[in-house]
């Protein structure tokens, strides 16, 4: 049975300098990971196609191509894939194959707008594609590419500070010493008590990461809670003050998108929640941007710009009861 389903050929497609590249370590999915070569905007993606005939037999085909490909694809819409890059190159004119036959494909200087991004309901993938044509079945092979988008750090990166409070119980005041941070940077800020009436048993601060994909009315909202770091353990006193230290490098993280090819948008939090002895929970959110700082090795005058507002909004509910 297995005959009807099997490909004429074999299509191998290797990329130019693969072995030399940096490769990312890729997430599919909680059990499975796997690593893709690590791409740059402006970069060319060159490299040879290998398509060999089984069996020695002879293959009729229409034509060959090589496509280089970014799409997102959004997995509540598995049937529509959204193609904001297609360049296309012509192998082979119609005709026969019957020994293995190598060509070669180089897309020169191709730009690469968006970062590469696999997240709950969304995918932004770049990919090689190998289409060899057939009156029957087409025989397609593809290949991923992994590209980061760097920026040069921010000129103006103000502190957050808010207040969070409830009348005659609580009153306190915290402050991050900026909004704005690599994916290797530390967050360092401080918390300070000036009223304490209630039992507080004991204070947590946690990365959230928001995923919004779609558009009103079909729009997903997905929220995961990244890592939840435990600052303080007991009740705080009147005027204390509780410092912050916390290193992004561990964490699984990227940079913020915003407004993706109209297609989707990923935001960050820290939030900063307060459990009482009865297990109420009482919370504010500020939202964070994060970027990719560009390594020394490839920062240029041709860097751009992290696109961040300058005062990023401060979200969060008031404090609630669980």
């Amino acid at each position: 049975m297995s005959y009807f389903f099997s490909t004429p050929v074999d299509i191998d497609i290797v990329l130019e300098d693969a072995d030399e590249r940096s490769m990312v370590d890729v997430k599919l999915d909680k059990n499975r990971r796997e690593k893709a070569p690590l791409y740059m905007d402006g970069e060319s993606v060159k490299g040879a196609v290998t398509i060999r005939p089984k069996d020695g037999k002879r293959l009729e085909h229409t034509g060959i191509k090589v496509q280089f490909i970014g799409t997102i694809e959004m997995f509540f819409d598995r049937g529509n894939h959204y193609e904001f890059l297609s360049l296309v190159q012509e192998l082979a004119a119609p005709g026969e194959l019957q020994h293995p036959q190598t060509f070669d494909f180089n897309f020169k200087n191709v730009e690469k707008q968006y970062e590469s991004y696999n997240g709950i309901n969304v995918k932004l993938r770049y990919f090689v594609r190998v289409t060899v044509s057939r009156r029957m079945a087409d025989v397609i092979r593809e290949k991923d590419i992994w590209v980061y988008s760097y920026r040069i750090p921010p000129e103006m990166n103000s502190s957050i500070k808010m207040d969070v409070g409830i009348e005659d119980c609580l009153h306190i005041e915290f402050e991050y010493s900026k909004s704005k941070y690599h994916l290797k940077d530390v967050i360092v800020g401080r918390i300070y008590f000036l009223l304490v009436r209630l039992k507080i048993k004991h204070m947590e601060l946690s990365i959230i990461r928001r995923e919004t994909t779609g558009a009103a009315p079909n729009q997903y909202n997905e929220s995961e809670t990244l890592v939840r770091f435990e600052i303080m353990d007991g009740s705080p006193s009147r005027g204390e003050t509780i410092p912050i230290r916390l290193f992004l490098g561990g964490f699984d993280l990227t940079p913020t998108f915003r407004d993706v090819n109209k297609k989707f948008s990923t935001r960050y939090y820290l939030s900063l929640v307060l459990i009482d002895e009865d297990a109420r929970r009482y919370f504010k959110q500020s939202e964070i941007i994060l970027y990719r700082q560009a390594p020394d090795a490839v920062a240029g005058p041709n860097m751009i710009m992290a696109a961040a507002p300058e005062n990023p909004k401060l979200m969060g509910p008031p404090p609630v009861q669980a």
